[in-house]
């Protein structure tokens, strides 16, 4: 499949609600778009016409990127986060505007509530601040309140951060965050699965929470109400097998009783980076690399890896009977303290020293 029909099955199966998750079973299909279609319940008779439109709308989307500096990275590609490429319904095409490289590194989503309060405003600050000075991406949604206090944290610690929208690259919402989109362009990376020109319509944004949580290791809900879309965020990352956890608030006000009830049902308990970093197996993370150097050069996981070569996840859960789901938090553990590096296609090599 070519880019070319990658981007006609994205356009295809967003419009028709039903997103990626019926492309999973199509990525090697010559007939993907005509397999969407039939997945969609299309009648036959309307087909041809909807397959023609997909096609048009995609060779629009391919004309307009370049410029708005958008680039489409479809799954195939090996720029693709190998993360999300292990959720199941991972979107066929990414659009990104920024370092797509940044969607390589370990990455911690932060999210909450919108019309938050500032005590919410300033955890979202301080924990995107702490993790970048952790080595570790912020991950969030560009929206009002704890998400653009995140990216902002993150941002004034020099760090760096993606910001997953639910509208083409083009179209900033909301659009008081035009300017915060583009520091994060120049620094960070925008990210969406729908083309350009596509609007900041209602049903795009809880479609886009499964893209946040499946780019992050962990999920951390900052405020967060009954009814709040932070929580869908929250139940993508549990279906994908990442962390979940919360920050605690006050219970004067149901402004925090989706956040409760996530840490009733065993959601870390979240203060700082260090209780984030703690829940993902990284317990002091940047501040010991020079403490533990000898532990890490004989680590188990390490001397699994010959220096020079390369290996895929299958192959070292093969190799070290470690479930995938703790495997690759301890490999991201190991690329922070520079002893392994990311190389294409979601492998990874030991760095010789």
């Amino acid at each position: 499949m070519d880019l070319h029909t990658a981007v006609s099955v994205s356009m295809l199966a967003v419009s028709r609600g039903r997103a990626a998750a019926i492309f999973k079973d199509l990525r090697d299909s010559p007939d993907a778009i005509d397999g969407v279609l039939d997945a969609s319940g299309i009648d036959p008779a309307g087909r041809a016409a909807m397959a023609d439109a997909a096609r048009f709308a995609a060779d629009a989307a391919l004309r307009a990127a370049p410029a708005a500096g958008m680039e489409p990275i479809p799954w195939f590609d090996v720029r693709y986060p190998f993360l999300l490429s292990c959720i199941v319904d991972p979107p066929p095409v990414l659009w990104t505007r920024g370092d797509p490289a940044v969607l390589a590194r370990p990455a911690v989503a932060v999210v909450g509530s919108r019309a938050a309060t500032s005590y919410a405003l300033d955890v979202g600050e301080r924990l995107g601040s702490e993790l970048a000075d952790r080595g570790i991406v912020v991950a969030s949604g560009l929206a009002r309140g704890v998400d653009s206090a995140a990216h902002r944290g993150c941002l004034d610690a020099r760090g760096l951060t993606a910001a997953v929208l639910g509208s083409g690259l083009d179209t900033i919402y909301p659009p008081e965050h035009e300017e915060l989109a583009a520091t994060i362009a120049r620094r960070g990376v925008l990210v969406s699965e729908l083309g350009p020109g596509a609007p900041p319509l209602p049903d795009h944004f809880p479609l886009r929470n499964r893209i946040i949580s499946g780019l992050s290791l962990g999920v951390v809900i900052v405020e967060a109400s009954e009814k709040s879309g932070s929580l869908i965020t929250a139940r993508c990352a549990m279906e994908q097998g990442r962390d979940v956890m919360a920050v605690p608030g006050s219970v004067l006000s149901g402004r925090n009783r989706g956040s409760h009830a996530l840490l009733k049902d065993g959601a870390k308990v979240v203060e700082t980076a260090d209780d984030i970093l703690e829940e993902l197996g990284w317990p002091g993370a940047a501040r010991t690399v020079q403490s533990d150097a000898k532990l890490l050069d004989s680590d188990p996981l390490l001397e699994k890896l010959d220096a020079g070569e390369t290996y895929g996840l299958d192959e070292l859960v093969e190799a070290t009977g470690i479930a995938p789901s703790r495997l690759l938090p301890r490999l991201m553990e190991l690329e922070l303290r520079g002893q392994v590096l990311s190389a294409a296609g979601g492998r990874f090599r030991r760095v010789v020293t």
